[in-house]
């Protein structure tokens, strides 16, 4: 679905909804991920359904939040959406398909997961997934859409979740703190203890490190 069959004004921040509302489509799903540019763990992708008329203050662009803001509007977000779904890809097999394609697994994981299949999506980005199902990719979507915020605060706690466990696991990286990110504090760590199995192996500050290489 093109840019064009939707107007450029965009007059609320369910704006997007309202348009595939009115052309008919009746479950829409907003669609974002967290963990694209780390250097260790997963990609984690969340599908959001909100109700038609949702409204939760203070909602937007999980990377404009703080983590105690996400916290706070993650449970609201599951109490009154219609439906959430996510989709987690690996490390291992973000080496494997490398990070885009990992990234649309996630996605697409997200989108089969949730209750009810959605008629129309709202995709964070510029990439349409690999769906048969009629979507519309917005830039900086996660700005733009309710659903989408959602779907990026959902995506953003999962992951952090994930990665504080990590650190339980994988002690000495500080992966409760940074997340995976390439901090500088992790950047040394990688130095002084090598990758570990979550460190993602394809990645510039993780591949110099390894063996023969």
């Amino acid at each position: 679905m093109t840019r064009e069959l939707f107007p450029t004004t965009e007059s609320s921040p369910m704006h997007f909804e309202e348009q595939a509302l009115g052309r008919g489509y009746r479950t829409i799903a907003g669609i974002d991920e967290a963990g694209r540019g780390p250097l260790a763990g997963p990609v984690v992708a969340a599908a959001v359904v909100l109700p038609e008329f949702f409204d939760l203050p203070g909602l937007t662009d999980s990377k404009k939040l703080s983590p105690k803001k996400r916290e706070e509007l993650f449970p609201l977000i599951r109490a009154q959406a219609e439906g959430v779904g996510v989709g987690v890809v690996s490390a291992a097999d973000i080496d494997d398909r490398n990070i885009l394609q990992a990234t649309l697994a996630a996605m697409v994981l997200a989108v089969d997961r949730l209750a009810a299949a959605p008629d129309f999506l709202l995709v964070d980005g510029i990439t349409p997934m690999p769906l048969s199902v009629p979507q519309l990719t917005l830039k900086r979507g996660d700005s733009r859409s309710l659903s989408v915020a959602a779907a990026s605060v959902v995506a953003k706690v999962v992951r952090d979740r994930i990665m504080t466990v990590y650190e339980r696991i994988y002690p000495g990286y500080g992966f409760a703190r940074h997340k995976g990110y390439g901090s500088a504090a992790h950047r040394e760590a990688i130095a002084r203890l090598g990758p570990s199995p979550l460190h993602r192996r394809t990645f510039a500050g993780v591949r110099e490190y390894l063996e023969g290489s």
